[in-house]
């Protein structure tokens, strides 16, 4: 298994040196439209090889879709924690009773079976 996955991670290794030997050209990334730079007198302009900001812009899609999926996931966790309250305080309660019936059944059963009934 541990060989399957190291092949695995050598041939995204060798996808992702394969993709910026192919697109390590410079390329300009704006911020902002040419015409509002030049209105505003700043011009937020970076120069990057393509593969950076290839990259860039897939890590920066999935932090977003992680982020939205942690989000969405709220409702889950808070109710599983909620149902894990409840199974906590259940088997609580469990080994309270466990405990008051050995009680009960070290005195006299005929007297245990009345107290049960009322």
């Amino acid at each position: 298994m541990k060989t399957i996955r190291y092949a695995f991670w050598a041939i995204v290794a060798l996808c992702l040196i394969l993709i910026g030997l192919a697109n390590r050209d410079p390329v300009t990334v704006r911020a902002m439209p040419e015409w509002l730079s030049n209105l505003l007198g700043i011009s937020p302009d970076v120069t990057l090889p393509l593969f950076v900001v290839i990259f860039i812009g897939v890590g920066a899609g999935l932090a977003i879709g992680f982020l939205w999926e942690w989000v969405r996931e709220y409702r889950i966790r808070a109710n599983a924690r909620a149902k894990s309250r409840e199974v906590d305080n259940l088997r609580r309660e469990l080994q309270e009773l466990r405990v008051a019936s050995v009680g009960a059944k070290s005195e006299d059963d005929v007297l245990a079976l009345l107290e049960n009934n009322r």
